[in-house]
């Protein structure tokens, strides 16, 4: 918060800089009344320190803080209480968003690039509701990386090799149907997937099948290359009508199968250094704290572990990045402490750079969904339902409306993406379609009603663009102003903290405040006031657009 910063400045200087700016600004808070002021300082903690009660601490300061957007200073109890300026900070924070518009809030603290690692679906399995949280929680940070100044990397680490190719290329010749699968690829996969774990129950050969069928494919075997290939192929086909529906893109497709070729340069390196440690025929590093790190199965083959590593190294080489973020769920905590303390074994300096950015599961009916067992939800289905939903309720609310097949779109997708970034991303989140489709309360369409509104209310007048000098809009605005001054900070809070939901309830506090300016004010009123009531809803659809941006959202101008 630029106010903030501006008052810990002035407050530094009252205390002889014995506490800096920084350290002044991390203690200010806001008061839990208005009645109590706009920034609160507690003074209890420097009590010991200056061996003074926090009362005369607070009472020292208010007497000799000054600033041009204070308008008065109080001490109570170990408190300094600060009541700002309200035309002044009005004036400051509704000119400088519409002098920025969509550049407001941009910070320019981040520096070269950021790799982001997220969504990598299954190659042959169906794009599913526990795939949706890695893809838009990857999609939004991408977008707040860019808007605190990075360059944002967007890769898609399919998975694209493995043991499962095994069983199904031993499923397609036991039961494949070509015209069926080349009719509705995903589907027809997922069908003989499913009976492959279904029959191999009752005859284990199976499995032993699927094992030479996966080495054949290793081997570079044709037949078995061009299945994988085909399946490969068609499964992206329909990835990518997913993600053109959800308005997210990605720099590359580098799948697991992309490191083939590089992982034995990174074996050798890790014998040279001295790491790999033999273990009953496989290969490990040795862990401090954790079990061991599994690099190569007693056959020889690679794993998880092995192709990380290859794709981190490449990554540090071909990108050369700031930080490497990996949106992979809380279950895989343990490989990736395991992965990074390998990369610092490895004497790379460059492992402090890489995070694991774990999220919570999304379940039904209180369990995890499973592809293996055929119970999961298809996103492409919820899509459809909530689009569906969305384009009842116009035709029900406004029928005539322009574009309705764009904006159901808007709003459908809008639905489905908020209700997953409103949570924390390490909590769980049981899957409900009835949730997901209530459009009232905190909801994306909620907001997205919101900015329609204002969009509605700002064609009905000609009211400037720019306003010079704002009037006093009153107590009811007031909360409204100081919430649009905190957006910056939002902004580099949520990307630090890696977390979107901070950016999705600061839309809804932003929209619920404006909503009940609204209910009290005639903001077409015709007098002295109304360009300055115009002026903050402008504000506040530039910010609330910006912030559905960031989490990957678009706003219509008519519901």
């Amino acid at each position: 918060m630029k106010m903030n910063k501006q008052i810990a400045e002035s407050m530094a200087e009252v205390v002889n800089h014995q506490l800096t700016a920084d350290d002044i600004a991390s203690l200010l808070e806001k008061p839990k009344s208005s009645e109590l002021g706009d920034v609160a300082f507690p003074c209890f903690t420097l009590a010991k320190e200056w061996k003074k009660s926090p009362q005369t601490i607070a009472a020292d300061i208010a007497s000799q803080l000054n600033n041009d957007n204070i308008q008065r200073v109080q001490a109570v109890g170990g408190y300094v209480n600060i009541f700002l300026d309200q035309q002044k900070v009005t004036q400051q924070v509704l000119s400088n968003i519409m002098q920025a518009k969509q550049s407001y809030g941009t910070n320019q603290t981040g520096m070269g690039a950021v790799v982001l690692d997220f969504s990598s679906p299954n190659i042959a399995k169906p794009f599913s509701m526990g795939h949706l949280r890695s893809t838009v929680i990857g999609n939004a940070l991408a977008n707040m990386a860019e808007k605190n100044g990075y360059q944002a990397i967007r890769i898609n680490h399919l998975g694209d090799w493995g043991t499962q190719f095994g069983k199904l290329i031993v499923a397609y010749q036991h039961w494949g149907d070509k015209q069926a699968i080349t009719a509705s690829p995903i589907e027809e996969l997922l069908k003989i997937y499913v009976q492959f774990h279904e029959e191999a129950e009752q005859d284990p050969a199976l499995i032993e099948q699927a094992r030479a069928a996966f080495k054949a494919l290793e081997d570079g075997d044709a037949e078995a290359l061009a299945l994988w290939q085909w399946f490969r192929d068609v499964s992206l086909v329909e990835f990518q009508s997913i993600y053109e529906l959800l308005g997210i893109h990605f720099d590359a497709f580098t799948g697991e199968a992309f490191y083939n070729d590089k992982m034995m340069p990174v074996v050798t390196e890790l014998q040279e250094k001295g790491l790999l440690v033999e273990s009953d025929g496989a290969y490990v590093v040795e862990m401090e704290e954790m079990p061991p790190c599994l690099m190569t199965k007693t056959d020889g083959a690679t794993l998880y572990a092995t192709r990380d590593l290859a794709a981190a190294l490449y990554r540090q080489q071909h990108y050369q990045p700031e930080k490497i973020f990996y949106v992979v769920g809380n279950e895989q905590s343990l490989h990736f402490k395991q992965l990074f303390q390998v990369i610092e074994k490895m004497g790379y300096a460059w492992a402090k750079n890489l995070q694991h950015v774990p999220f919570g599961m999304m379940l039904k009916d209180g369990k995890k969904m499973s592809t293996r067992k055929g119970k999961v939800v298809l996103l492409a289905d919820v899509l459809a339902e909530a689009i569906a939903t969305a384009k009842r309720n116009i035709e029900e609310k406004n029928p005539h409306l322009p574009n309705k097949e764009r904006v159901a779109q808007q709003v459908g997708v809008g639905a489905v993406i908020f209700n997953d970034l409103k949570y924390h991303r390490l909590n769980d989140i049981e899957f409900s379609i009835e949730q997901m489709m209530n459009f009232e309360g905190e909801t994306g369409p909620y907001v997205q009603y919101t900015y329609a509104r204002l969009c509605s209310i700002l064609e009905k007048t000609n009211a400037p663009a720019e306003v010079m000098t704002f009037q006093p809009l009153g107590e009811q605005a007031w909360p409204i102003v100081l919430l649009l001054e905190q957006f910056p900070k939002v902004v580099a809070m949520s990307f630090d903290q890696v977390d979107p939901s901070q950016i999705a309830k600061y839309a809804l506090q932003l929209a619920r405040l404006l909503n009940k300016y609204y209910a009290q004010q005639k903001i077409l009123a015709d007098d002295e006031y109304q360009a300055s009531r115009l002026a903050l809803c402008s504000c506040v659809a530039i910010v609330l657009k910006e912030s559905f941006a960031l989490l990957g959202i678009e706003l219509p101008e008519n519901m």
